[in-house]
Protein backbone atom coordinates (compact mmCIF):
# COMPACT_ATOMS: atom_id res chain seq x y z
CA UNK A 1 0.00 0.00 0.00
CA UNK A 2 1.08 3.14 -0.62
CA UNK A 3 1.30 6.51 1.50
CA UNK A 4 -0.76 9.40 0.58
CA UNK A 5 1.24 12.40 -0.01
CA UNK A 6 0.68 15.09 2.51
CA UNK A 7 -0.83 17.67 -0.06
CA UNK A 8 -3.53 15.02 -0.82
CA UNK A 9 -4.50 14.76 2.87
CA UNK A 10 -5.30 18.55 3.43
CA UNK A 11 -2.99 18.97 5.32
CA UNK A 12 0.36 20.65 3.02
CA UNK A 13 -1.43 23.83 1.44
CA UNK A 14 -1.98 26.99 4.22
CA UNK A 15 -3.21 29.84 2.88
CA UNK A 16 -0.98 32.79 2.41
CA UNK A 17 -1.59 35.94 4.09
CA UNK A 18 -1.78 38.27 6.73
CA UNK A 19 -3.04 37.29 9.69
CA UNK A 20 -4.90 40.03 12.26
CA UNK A 21 -4.87 42.96 8.73
CA UNK A 22 -6.73 45.69 8.61
CA UNK A 23 -10.22 44.72 7.71
CA UNK A 24 -11.82 46.79 4.68
CA UNK A 25 -15.24 46.66 4.88
CA UNK A 26 -17.44 49.29 6.62
CA UNK A 27 -18.82 48.79 9.98
CA UNK A 28 -22.51 48.79 9.81
CA UNK A 29 -24.00 49.16 13.17
CA UNK A 30 -22.90 52.23 13.40
CA UNK A 31 -23.99 53.09 10.54
CA UNK A 32 -27.56 51.89 11.39
CA UNK A 33 -27.51 53.44 14.55
CA UNK A 34 -27.15 56.85 13.38
CA UNK A 35 -30.00 56.80 10.68
CA UNK A 36 -32.45 55.21 12.91
CA UNK A 37 -31.81 58.55 15.03
CA UNK A 38 -32.05 60.92 11.92
CA UNK A 39 -35.31 59.21 10.97
CA UNK A 40 -36.30 60.09 14.42
CA UNK A 41 -35.37 63.59 14.60
CA UNK A 42 -36.95 64.06 11.65
CA UNK A 43 -40.22 62.01 12.42
CA UNK A 44 -40.75 64.27 15.54
CA UNK A 45 -39.56 67.38 13.62
CA UNK A 46 -41.39 67.31 10.27
CA UNK A 47 -44.82 68.22 11.77
CA UNK A 48 -43.45 71.10 13.06
CA UNK A 49 -42.31 72.12 9.83
CA UNK A 50 -46.04 71.99 7.79
CA UNK A 51 -46.97 75.38 8.62
CA UNK A 52 -45.46 78.55 8.84
CA UNK A 53 -46.91 80.87 11.21
CA UNK A 54 -47.01 79.65 15.25
CA UNK A 55 -50.70 80.12 16.26
CA UNK A 56 -52.34 79.43 19.43
CA UNK A 57 -55.76 77.36 18.36
CA UNK A 58 -58.99 76.74 19.91
CA UNK A 59 -59.51 73.47 21.20
CA UNK A 60 -62.66 71.54 20.69
CA UNK A 61 -63.41 67.81 20.28
CA UNK A 62 -64.01 67.10 17.25
CA UNK A 63 -62.36 64.31 15.17
CA UNK A 64 -59.38 64.52 12.58
CA UNK A 65 -59.68 64.73 9.45
CA UNK A 66 -58.77 61.92 6.89
CA UNK A 67 -55.71 63.68 5.11
CA UNK A 68 -54.45 62.19 1.60
CA UNK A 69 -52.95 65.14 0.22
CA UNK A 70 -51.56 68.38 1.77
CA UNK A 71 -54.30 71.09 2.19
CA UNK A 72 -53.36 74.67 0.97
CA UNK A 73 -53.54 76.82 4.65
CA UNK A 74 -54.17 80.22 5.59
CA UNK A 75 -53.27 81.26 8.88
CA UNK A 76 -54.93 84.32 10.53
CA UNK A 77 -52.65 85.88 13.38
CA UNK A 78 -54.56 87.71 16.66
CA UNK A 79 -53.47 90.82 14.57
CA UNK A 80 -55.91 90.08 11.58
CA UNK A 81 -53.04 89.72 9.17
CA UNK A 82 -53.11 86.63 6.85
CA UNK A 83 -50.64 84.24 5.81
CA UNK A 84 -49.84 81.77 3.07
CA UNK A 85 -47.07 79.50 4.26
CA UNK A 86 -44.79 82.63 6.12
CA UNK A 87 -45.94 84.93 3.39
CA UNK A 88 -48.26 87.77 4.80
CA UNK A 89 -51.48 88.61 2.30
CA UNK A 90 -53.91 91.50 1.70
CA UNK A 91 -57.09 90.81 1.51
CA UNK A 92 -56.92 91.36 -2.43
CA UNK A 93 -54.23 89.36 -2.85
CA UNK A 94 -55.55 86.22 -0.90
CA UNK A 95 -57.58 84.33 -4.18
CA UNK A 96 -54.99 85.19 -6.75
CA UNK A 97 -52.18 83.44 -4.04
CA UNK A 98 -54.45 80.47 -3.34
CA UNK A 99 -54.78 80.05 -6.85
CA UNK A 100 -51.46 80.15 -7.82
CA UNK A 101 -50.44 77.49 -4.88
CA UNK A 102 -53.45 75.53 -5.91
CA UNK A 103 -52.72 72.07 -7.41
CA UNK A 104 -56.39 71.40 -8.01
CA UNK A 105 -57.63 74.34 -9.06
CA UNK A 106 -60.42 75.12 -7.18
CA UNK A 107 -61.14 71.71 -5.82
CA UNK A 108 -58.08 72.04 -3.55
CA UNK A 109 -58.57 71.60 0.03
CA UNK A 110 -57.97 75.33 2.40
CA UNK A 111 -57.56 75.17 5.46
CA UNK A 112 -58.25 78.24 7.43
CA UNK A 113 -56.15 78.12 11.09
CA UNK A 114 -57.25 81.31 13.17
CA UNK A 115 -55.33 82.30 16.82
CA UNK A 116 -57.90 81.59 19.45
CA UNK A 117 -57.40 85.56 20.26
CA UNK A 118 -58.33 86.59 16.69
CA UNK A 119 -62.37 88.73 16.41
CA UNK A 120 -64.44 85.56 14.97
CA UNK A 121 -65.78 87.94 12.21
CA UNK A 122 -62.00 88.23 11.29
CA UNK A 123 -62.04 84.64 10.45
CA UNK A 124 -65.41 84.71 8.79
CA UNK A 125 -64.21 87.24 6.62
CA UNK A 126 -61.33 85.87 5.68
CA UNK A 127 -63.48 82.33 4.62
CA UNK A 128 -65.97 84.38 2.57
CA UNK A 129 -63.08 86.09 0.23
CA UNK A 130 -61.46 82.33 -0.18
CA UNK A 131 -65.05 80.94 -0.85
CA UNK A 132 -66.30 84.01 -3.43
CA UNK A 133 -62.87 83.37 -4.84
CA UNK A 134 -64.54 79.69 -5.76
CA UNK A 135 -63.05 77.52 -3.48
CA UNK A 136 -64.89 74.96 -2.40
CA UNK A 137 -63.51 72.70 0.29
CA UNK A 138 -62.87 75.72 3.04
CA UNK A 139 -62.50 74.22 6.43
CA UNK A 140 -61.20 76.11 9.95
CA UNK A 141 -58.50 74.08 12.17
CA UNK A 142 -58.87 73.43 15.23
CA UNK A 143 -56.53 71.57 17.91
CA UNK A 144 -58.33 68.52 19.74
CA UNK A 145 -59.34 69.23 23.25
CA UNK A 146 -57.20 67.85 25.88
CA UNK A 147 -59.53 66.94 29.24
Amino acid sequence: MGMASGAAQGGGRRRRGRRGGAINEINMTPFIDVVLVLLIIFMVAAPMMTVGVPLDLPQTKAAPLNQDSKPVTLSIRQTGQVFLGEDELTDDTIVARLSATAKDGFEERVFVRGDKRVDYGRVAQVMAIVTSGGFKKVALVTEPDQR
